[in-house]
């Protein structure tokens, strides 16, 4: 294992930067489209019936395409707007000290005997702040566990797995969930451009998932990880900053105003002939769902200012927009990346290269009967394999969603189901690759417990979260597709 692994991270070190990645696959497109081009290679869209040709990027049409649209290709790229909007607030949330005040009140206040459940509860629901969960989570659960007298290691572990190996799930709408949405659509509009993924197409699978995850993670915990490290004989003498009152108070602050937010939402749902219900008084669509990253937005504002005030983060109205300008520092390298990252979508659509493969590879797919749960297990094992040595979900979904998407559409899968597919491959090997930055953190906190611990040390408490995580998660996805249970609003396996 090892070796695998050193393996792996010799590999992944030499791949260029994602940035760099998407450079030299919209370079790749151009001169395959030329190629392809080069024989009068045609194929039948799908759902218009038109015969669509192979447009070469190199040529004088493509090169028109590539300066005149360079900017629309970046500035109408879904995920763009839709996360930008989303971390005004959490960013907020986040700048202002509410979500780490959370976090630690969260796992502080809970009974001895549910320690494991909430760490792992409160990890996962740790992905509202993104990748400061990596941080705050597993350091602040080493702590508890060894407060109450358990090995701190275990803690550590339990942290970690539920931050990465849960990282995609959670009850809440999260920027990943806009994130990856806003990518899916894109990719679906090679074969149907009307067709729109939601932020909340996979909210009630996800919600599932969390509360499964978080009893699997519990028990791995308590009955595998914890007894095989023993007892804990370290003589290192560590406390905890408890939660101060004023923070309490700005905690119960937010509280307060996430619900009255929340009172005056469901108010105006269910006034008679309300404007966020559709013209049948429905929910599923509704201008509700259509508006949820809005809504998401205002909360996370609300409940921000609500704390930030009361602590004396925020003492004037310019405090507001300062922490939500601080929020976007942090989302620069997202903005280039997603600008290379949107070209490379951009041509790969033009040029129909896209439509190309998606039709003749499903036509393959059916035609060695490698359709239903074996070609869905097939995709996640690949995306696994491949979080090995591309870390950022992001960047490997924008890679992956143009030609699995069209392929699997045109196989009736619902594209908003393919994508909980990639979520569980992506977030379950998160805590084995020797590539995710936040290894190395999370290390430096377990040798304050254990001075001889080594990545080895680490892969292997997390390799056992891992692999039952993907397996658990897998059959809990068939069991929604199977039973026609919907994984979001309106939102079955099949078209």
């Amino acid at each position: 294992m090892s070796k695998f692994l050193s393996g792996i991270e010799t590999i992944g070190n030499k791949l260029p930067d994602p940035f760099f990645i998407f450079v030299y696959l919209a370079v790749f497109v151009m001169v395959l489209t030329f190629i392809v081009n080069q024989f009068d290679v045609t194929v039948v869209h799908p759902g218009t019936g038109e015969e669509l040709a192979i447009k070469s990027l190199l040529s004088g049409e493509g090169l028109q395409f590539i300066l005149t649209e360079m900017l629309s290709n970046f500035t109408g790229f879904a995920p763009l707007g839709l996360v930008l909007a989303m971390m005004l607030g959490v960013g907020l949330a986040d700048k202002v000290g509410l979500l780490e005040t959370a976090i630690k009140k969260s796992i502080l206040g809970t009974p001895k005997s549910l320690v494991t459940y909430a760490v792992f509860f409160i990890g996962i629901l740790g992905n509202i702040a993104s990748d400061a969960a990596f941080v705050l989570v597993p350091p602040l659960a080493a702590m508890v566990f060894y407060t109450v007298g358990r090995h701190p290691l275990a803690g550590l572990a339990a942290g970690f797995a539920g931050v990465g190996a849960g990282f995609s799930a959670n009850i809440l709408i999260a920027g990943t969930d806009a994130l990856l949405a806003g990518i899916t659509t894109e990719a679906a509009k090679a074969i149907d451009p009307s067709f729109v993924v939601s932020p909340v197409d996979n909210w009630y699978f996800m919600s599932v998932s969390t509360v499964l995850l978080t009893l699997v993670g519990g028990f791995l915990t308590e009955k595998v990880i914890e007894p095989r490290l023993g007892k804990y004989d370290g003589d290192l003498k560590k406390n905890f900053e408890p939660v101060s009152a004023i923070e309490s108070k700005g905690l119960r602050n937010a509280v307060i105003a996430g619900l009255a937010y929340i009172a005056l939402l469901l108010t105006i749902i269910f006034l008679p002939d309300s404007p966020l219900r559709n013209e049948e008084g429905g929910m599923i669509p509704s201008p509700f769902l259509s508006g949820i990253i809005p809504i998401v937005l205002l909360f996370f504002v609300t409940i921000g200012t609500a704390y930030g005030v009361t602590v004396k983060k925020i003492t004037k109205s310019a405090d507001i927009p300062k922490y939500m300008a601080d929020s976007m520092k942090d989302m620069a390298g997202y903005i280039v990346l997603i600008f290379a990252a949107s070209q490379f979508i951009a041509y790969f659509n033009w040029s129909n290269l896209g439509t190309w493969i998606a039709v003749n590879g499903a036509e393959f797919l059916s035609s060695i009967n490698l359709t239903g749960i074996p070609v869905i297990i097939g995709f996640i094992i690949l995306v696994s394999i491949l979080n090995l040595l591309i870390f950022s979900g992001s960047a490997q979904w924008a890679l992956l969603a143009p030609i699995f998407i069209p392929l699997f559409m045109l196989l009736d899968y619902n594209p908003a189901f393919i994508q909980a597919a990639y979520r569980i491959a992506d977030s379950t090997t998160n805590i084995i690759t020797p590539l995710n930055p936040y290894i190395l953190v999370v290390l430096a906190f377990m040798r304050e417990y254990d001075k001889k611990a080594g990545l080895g040390t680490l892969i292997s408490l997390m390799i056992p979260y891992s692999m039952v995580f993907l397996v658990i998660w897998v059959v809990l996805l068939f069991i929604f597709g199977l039973f026609g249970i919907p994984i979001g609003p309106g939102i079955e396996m099949y078209l």
